[in-house]
């Protein structure tokens, strides 16, 4: 990585542990940035840059056309659960302690791709939360784009076997929750899907 964008890194880690240096307080712009996300009046907005651009770049974002930014926001927890109105013992309930299935960054990188059909989602990474949401900026790529279709480092992801990446739980963060990741004794049920074996799942 340059300087310049170790130096974007430095500041950006600044500003998400509120950091005071030389006098300057960073934890106000993150939250003037989470303020500023908030106010928005849709959930999935595209942007004009990246708000951490060295992370961005480490996941295959490049300035040209074909390449799309956009932010999302999803709700943190495991859901709205209702409690059972039978009789029932406390442990049995199935209220707390209900996780997802998959990750909430895969969860909104699967909500943009439904937004924009004709692009694939390429990588996302967390750009901030507060008490209710997590915000993701999801990377999209164009894959009619010309400038795409010529760009031999990222032409890749126009084949036909890269298609619905998001859907599919083929992007690196789905692939993360369908423990994907690990190799060896005991994940003998994850490969090659949750559905296969008998839907055994994990």
């Amino acid at each position: 990585m340059s300087s310049a964008g170790n130096w974007i890194a430095k500041t950006i880690q600044s500003e998400q542990k509120g950091l005071k240096k030389e006098g300057f307080d960073y934890g106000v712009l993150y939250r003037n940035r989470l303020i500023g996300f908030r106010k928005s009046s849709t959930k999935i907005v595209r942007v004009q840059k990246p708000t951490n651009l060295s992370r961005a770049r480490k996941l295959g974002y490049k300035a040209k056309k074909g390449f799309l930014i956009v932010r999302v926001a999803i709700r943190k927890g495991s859901g709205l659960h209702r409690r059972p109105y039978k009789g029932r013992r406390p442990k049995q309930m199935g209220v707390n302690k209900r996780t997802r299935n998959k990750s909430i960054q895969a969860m909104a990188e699967l909500r943009v791709n439904r937004k924009y059909p004709n692009c694939e989602v390429l990588n996302s990474y967390w750009v901030g939360e507060d008490g209710k949401q997590k915000y993701f900026e999801v990377i999209l790529v164009d894959v009619s784009a010309p400038e795409i279709l010529k760009d031999k480092s990222i032409n890749w992801i126009t084949l036909s076997v890269h298609r619905g990446r998001a859907a599919r739980g083929l992007t690196k963060q789905a692939k993360k929750s369908r423990g994907q990741r690990k190799k060896g004794k005991g994940t003998e049920k994850t490969r090659p899907s949750l559905r296969a074996k008998k839907r055994m799942a994990k």
